[in-house]
């Protein structure tokens, strides 16, 4: 996954949470940073079990509602690849995914290597805000 400036110490942290308009709680820093130092696609539940593996313990309500506001704010993008759960990509560039239905696993597509076109007429009113392609993978039996 390819980022530029990714925010890992705990003022980067604070820092990116202010300028995108959200104030810097504890456990929001923890999340956020974790997102960020792990550098890929997690669920809620990863999240949920990654932020408490140690002594912490950060309700799955403030790790729900923080990853919320961390995607409503633009921090990381909401993945939905999986009917049965939402992925947090904190790759906020344009870019697609490979996902695999057998390991539930996440992989990046550089927005160069697809190529949309003769997208219909937008309706009324309406401006395209982006286009993600997920293109779903299973093993060869």
């Amino acid at each position: 996954m390819s980022m530029t400036a990714q925010p890992k110490s705990e003022p980067e942290i604070k820092d990116l949470l202010r300028s995108h308009g959200i104030f810097p709680t504890s456990q929001r820093v923890i999340i956020t940073r974790l997102l960020f130092e792990k550098c890929t696609h997690l669920s809620a539940e990863d999240v949920f079990r990654l932020v408490n593996a140690g002594n912490r313990q950060v309700s799955k309500a403030t790790v729900y509602n923080t990853l919320g506001l961390l995607a409503e704010k633009g921090v990381v993008r909401e993945v939905l690849a999986d009917p049965t759960r939402i992925f947090y990509d904190p790759n906020t560039q344009p870019h697609h995914h490979f996902f695999d239905v057998t390991s539930g696993k996440l992989t990046d597509i550089s927005v160069d290597q697809i190529h949309v076109s003769n997208l219909p007429p937008l309706p009324p009113g309406a401006r395209l805000e982006g286009v993600d392609v997920i293109v779903r993978l299973r093993p060869e039996k």
